[in-house]
This record gives C-alpha cells, structure tokens and sequence, in this order.
C-alpha cells in the first residue's frame, strides 16, 4: 500500500493546478525549438545561397575566358587580314606605273602616310 498512496501522491502533485511543477525531460524533448529549427533553416539558405553565388562566379568566369578567347581570335583574324593585305599591297605597288594617272594620283595620295605601302593598304581596304 505504501507504493500505491506514493503513486497516488505523484499524481496529485503533478495535476494540481496550485503548485507549479517543474517540467520533466521527456517534455522538454516534445517541446518544439524555433531558435534551433531557424537557425538550422538559415544555415540551409546561407549554404544555398553560397552554392548560387559560386555558381554564379564560376558562370562569369566562364563567360570572360570566353570573351577573352573571342578576342584574341578576333585580333588573329585582323592580323592575317593586315597581312593579306600587305602582300596585295606589295604586289600593287610593283606592278603601278608611277608616271600613270593612277601612279600620279597615288604619290599625290601617299603623301601623306608614313611610307607608300601604308598608303597602298590603306588604298586598296577602301576599294
């Protein structure tokens, strides 16, 4: 009887509403944490957005060296296309009769260039 009258006691003193009772463990561990679940959800959101942002870096990284590559075909392409004309220019200037009106023309043309195959290039680029 003794441990019946003790049970008997637990259960007054835990359902009486005049004593404040301390909560036990296995409540605490039911009792929902919004500090702890936020700041579980704000390290998801910040590694998300971490995960975007390096993304997003590598994406522009990406999209510069293509840039860069871009150009750099494109001052090749400029480079050969000066070289062909250099060698076009060469051949034109060979084959000009300077006492021509077209050879006439041209030295008055020239003057003003540095040298008659910068003139000839610049000449046959406009034509």
């Amino acid at each position: 009887m003794d441990s019946l009258d003790k049970l008997l006691d637990e259960l007054k003193a835990e359902y009486d509403p005049a004593k404040p009772q301390p909560q036990k463990n296995a409540a605490k561990s039911f009792t929902p944490q919004p500090p702890k679940s936020l700041s579980l959800v704000d390290s998801l959101l910040s590694e998300v957005k971490a995960d975007f942002a390096a993304q997003d870096e590598a994406e522009e990284l990406k999209q510069q060296q293509e840039l860069e590559q871009v150009k750099i075909r494109q001052a090749q392409i400029k480079a050969e296309q000066i070289k062909a004309f250099k060698i076009q220019a060469e051949a034109w200037l060979k084959k000009l009769d300077p006492f021509s009106s077209e050879g006439l023309w041209f030295e008055r043309f020239a003057e003003t260039y540095p040298s008659k195959l910068e003139a000839a290039i610049e000449y046959l680029q406009s034509k």
